[in-house]
């Protein structure tokens, strides 16, 4: 009796659990979430993009100063050391020149002797036309009137004098200067070396001008107005400024300059254009009277002003893909991508050219992110002032 109660109780359960159960609502499917990107609406302008380089300091004019006499140096003068500084004036070294008074001497003698002879063959002439005329012809024998030998003697005063002059530059030379003012990098003679022409006194720069060679890329060139031009052109182009950077001392100097030129060859090894900066004035205190001088062999930094383009916006670096593409979002939300020109960059930001105003960049998005795909976006007012 008790197995049929269970039994009973058993084929209701069951029925309620698999029959009498209330059908399951129909339900709609859960819609995913669109990605979420961050965006910058830009807004292009002009802009002058500035070229960051660097370069080591060089003498203008560099030479070596040699000797065009024989002789002892008989002095020097105290700033011929090694870092002086002189005049163009200044008498580097002097050489003995006794020698070269005598010649002078000499020379003298050989002029007096030489215009002696001069004026005894044209007293002679003088006679011998004379004598011819009162033979009644009226044109004489050249020999008979001593022309060749009045010939022989002016040219022979006029080598004495020749000479003359030669012993007195030879006299002048023993005082050996520079001929600009400048500064003595190495010097090889001292006080009672002998020296012989050609013989070299000391290397010497000018203090008036150095020059620091930049190498620049062929992108960073697009951005600057160089002197480039045909031969026919010279001077047809603005040169831009620079402004040079060093550390020395534990403090950051400036120098302002500006590109005069460019190497005639670009480079074989590394394909890039070196343009020529000049600093005039490199020795000058300037306006703090502490600065130290622009020294050669100085390593600098160098940023060069570059001339106005339309149309340039500012991006981060987040935004710029592998291919030189961003990406949008466009009027439907989509993303769209876009080819850009690159201008310039650096470790935070890239500047380009391509993009229009009102234009929405995608600065940072999903990695699933793909061009076509619906996305949701948070404008970014931070980053927007990137592209002003």
């Amino acid at each position: 009796m008790a197995a049929a109660v269970v039994m009973a109780v058993g084929v209701v359960v069951a029925y309620v659990l698999l029959v009498a159960r209330p059908a399951p609502e129909p339900q709609a499917p859960a819609t995913a979430a669109l990605p979420l990107v961050d965006v910058m609406t830009v807004e292009p302008a002009p802009r002058e993009l500035s070229v960051t380089t660097q370069g080591t300091v060089r003498p203008a004019r560099e030479i070596d100063l040699v000797s065009r006499v024989a002789g002892r140096v008989q002095s020097v003068a105290a700033e011929f050391a090694a870092g002086g500084f002189f005049r163009a004036t200044d008498v580097l070294v002097d050489v003995e020149d006794v020698d070269y008074r005598f010649a002078i001497a000499r020379m003298e003698s050989q002029v007096a002797a030489a215009r002696q002879r001069l004026a005894e063959e044209e007293g002679r002439a003088l006679q011998a036309r004379r004598e011819w005329r009162d033979l009644g012809n009226a044109q004489g024998n050249a020999l008979f009137l001593r022309e060749p030998q009045l010939a022989s003697a002016r040219a022979a005063l006029k080598a004495a004098e020749a000479d003359l002059d030669a012993a007195q530059l030879d006299l002048e030379r023993t005082r050996i200067v520079a001929p600009f003012n400048g500064r003595i990098s190495e010097k090889y003679v001292d006080t009672g070396q002998y020296v012989t022409p050609g013989t070299r006194v000391a290397r010497v720069y000018a203090t008036d001008v150095v020059e620091v060679r930049l190498p620049l890329t062929d992108r960073q060139v697009a951005l600057l107005d160089l002197p480039l031009h045909y031969r026919a052109q010279e001077g047809a182009v603005a040169l831009p400024d620079v402004t040079l950077q060093a550390t020395f001392g534990n403090r950051d100097w400036q120098w302002q300059g500006r590109i005069v030129r460019t190497d005639a060859n670009i480079d074989e090894n590394s394909r890039m254009v070196f343009a020529v900066a000049e600093v005039t004035d490199p020795f000058a205190r300037g306006a703090d009277g502490v600065r130290p001088p622009l020294a050669p062999g100085m390593f600098v930094s160098a940023t060069i002003s570059g001339r106005s383009m339309d149309a340039v916006t500012g991006l981060p670096r987040s935004a710029m893909h592998s291919d030189g593409t961003v990406m949008l979002v466009d009027s439907r939300q989509q993303l769209v991508k876009r080819k850009v020109d690159v201008l310039q960059s650096d470790t935070g930001q890239v500047w380009v050219q391509g993009l229009l105003r009102g234009d929405r960049v995608v600065v940072r998005q999903s990695a699933v992110a793909i061009a076509g795909m619906a996305v949701d976006v948070n404008e970014v007012d931070g980053l927007a002032g990137a592209g002003r």
